[in-house]
Order: structure tokens, then sequence, then C-alpha cells
């Protein structure tokens, strides 16, 4: 099993409408690739991390799956529009994946 972790900054001011737009992702995008809240969390920072931190942590079997799922966003119009949408709320050049075993 494996956690996909991804990472942004929210510019200052603009969390609280990113994170509304993350959730709206979930419900709308993620859904269509099997994406439930039990297999995708939304994180932010709180004591001893950035506050403007948004992460989100994605449960997968391997990397194989999660590259198939990558696959399948790339196909969603609108999840090409989601990261239009987003644009002007993130810290350019702060998004990062990082991919974690569990052991």
């Amino acid at each position: 099993m494996m956690v996909a972790r991804w990472s942004i900054t929210a510019k200052f001011g603009y969390k609280q409408d990113l994170l509304k737009l993350m959730f709206r992702w979930l419900e709308d995008v993620g859904s269509q690739v099997g994406l439930t809240r039990e297999s995708h969390r939304i994180l932010t920072g709180s004591v001893g991390a950035l506050e403007s931190v948004i992460e989100t942590e994605t449960v997968v079997k391997d990397l194989s799956e999660l590259n198939a799922m990558w696959d399948k966003l790339a196909a969603i119009p609108a999840h090409a529009q989601w990261g239009k949408d987003i644009e002007p709320l993130v810290v350019s050049g702060t998004n990062r994946w990082t991919i974690y075993r569990v052991l």
C-alpha cells in the first residue's frame, strides 16, 4: 500500500477559497476515478506546519494504480479546468508530489 501526497501553498488570504475548490474537485472529479473521503484526505497546516500549506493524501495499492488514476484524470475536461481555476489562488512553483510506502 502507498500514500500519494500532493502539496501546494495557498496565496495569503486565499486558503479558504482554495479549500472550497479542492473539496468540490473531490466530489465532481475525484469521484470519477474512484476517490472517496476514505481514500483521499485534504489536510492543512496547523501546529508546527505552515498554515498556508494544503496537502492531499490518496491511498493506493501501488504505483501502477496511481499512474492509472493520473491517466484517467488527464482525460477529464473538468480536471483541466479545475487546474486553471485554482491557479490564481496558489503560490506558483509550490506544487509537489511525494509518494510514501506504508509498512
